[in-house]
């Protein structure tokens, strides 16, 4: 196997276990976010938790940051070295007769989703930093609920999240089922596999989308 080739290989292997490991985190993240529509209280137990735990903070927050920067770096990597390596180049390329659509334009979704994380870092990480250690503000347990519904009371703010979890939801569709093809995962149980991936890629983010709707919808009266 050729240098170049098995580069590759690794890279899509990387980028495949960086994926895995962020759909991990989503399946947490809107498990804890769902909890703010079913119980407040509950929601603002786990949060606080998450928000002050020192292996939360310290150890996971730093991994989950980095798999972010791995995972995005590693599919421009792979997108630019994909369009340089084409030897034959179609004379009309005749769009999802060659592949679907999603597939086609990963990189696309994927620019866009991390352009809505930096807005959700924004919203949320920088805020939680600035709360804590720039205003060295005291704790309080109670008050993720309200500033949760604070954020989704502008329309705008509400719209850019569902068009991105719209987005999430198709690069989910094509990514995390290839992730496994990338690790060599491709056998009689890859149809369940398939499935499964389709599953959740429709589920998560339609949750996402619902919890972003219901606290638009259901804002706090003071």
């Amino acid at each position: 196997m050729s240098g170049f080739a098995s580069s590759s290989i690794a890279r899509k292997v990387v980028m495949a276990l960086s994926g895995l490991f962020l759909v991990l985190f989503l399946l947490l993240h809107v498990t804890i976010n769902f909890t703010s529509v079913v119980s407040p209280d509950t929601f603002n137990t786990m949060s606080h938790f998450m928000g002050y735990n020192g292996i939360v903070q310290f150890i996971m927050q730093p991994i989950l940051i980095a798999g972010v920067i791995v995972h995005f770096v590693m599919g421009f990597v792979l997108e630019v070295r994909n369009s340089k390596a084409r030897a034959v180049k179609y004379v009309q390329y005749k769009g999802s007769a060659n592949a679907p659509w999603v597939s086609r334009n990963m990189i696309i979704s994927g620019l866009v989703i991390l352009a809505f994380l930096g807005l959700h870092f924004y919203d949320f990480w920088v805020h939680e930093i600035a709360y804590k250690y720039v205003e060295a503000n005291p704790q309080d347990p109670t008050r993720y609920y309200a500033e949760t519904v604070e954020k989704f009371e502008p329309f705008w703010r509400t719209a850019i999240y569902v068009v991105s979890f719209v987005l999430l939801a198709l690069h989910l569709w094509h990514g995390f089922a290839s992730s496994f093809q990338s690790m060599g995962l491709n056998n009689k149980y890859s149809p369940g596999i398939r499935n499964f991936t389709r599953l959740y890629a429709i589920v998560v983010p339609l949750l996402f989308i619902f919890i972003a709707l219901y606290h638009h919808f259901n804002p706090i009266t003071h």
